[in-house]
């Protein structure tokens, strides 16, 4: 290095050779690509706004006792912390939840003082829509609520899923029209 650089002073060559030798070992941070989606480890528990803002500010409290009440049913499932999304509270916790947990915690945040229980729904497992973000189908419908029907209309518009014209009179011209005759 001293021949290749020769104005660099013997100082200044230890350090360049530092950091090059520092570095071999390290191996170099690996890029997520995939954006985090949602955890089976999560309850989401739908509720109202205020509701949700209630449990969250003695979210310490409820956790404990969440715990308490997992513990007396011989629970193996721990409940790390709770968030506030939007107008629902998830709570995180060790490893998934099963019915029997998922109503246990449902009957204990109704027992909380100044909830109102009518908002309180069912608490579940997120699901995955990474399949609608791939075909392009909106995650909400007019109605609110995604049905069947307004799946097949949808479907029916995405070029991918759409059978050629040429496939179409071919299918419509071999085909005979009594399919019993098959």
């Amino acid at each position: 290095m001293k021949e290749a650089f020769p104005s660099l002073s013997a100082n200044e060559v230890d350090k360049i050779l530092k950091v090059k030798n520092s570095s071999k070992g390290k191996k170099k941070p690996k890029l997520n690509m995939i954006t985090r989606g949602p955890s089976r480890k999560e309850v989401i528990i739908p509720m109202t706004k205020p509701n949700a803002e209630l449990i969250t500010k003695s979210a310490h409290k409820i956790i404990a006792n969440i715990n308490e009440h997992l513990k007396n049913s011989n629970s193996d499932v721990i409940a790390n912390f709770i968030r506030l999304s939007s107008n629902r509270v998830i709570i995180t916790t060790n490893q998934p939840a099963n019915e029997s947990e998922l109503s246990k915690i449902k009957n204990f945040l109704k027992k909380i003082d100044n909830i109102d229980l009518s908002s309180i729904e069912a608490p579940h497992l997120p699901k995955s829509k990474s399949y609608m973000k791939i075909i392009g189908l909106p995650l909400n419908s007019e109605s609110g609520t995604i049905t069947p029907n307004f799946i097949k209309s949808v479907l029916k518009e995405i070029h991918l899923f759409k059978m050629p014209h040429w496939l179409q009179n071919l299918v419509s011209s071999k085909c005979p029209p009594n399919p019993t005759r098959w």
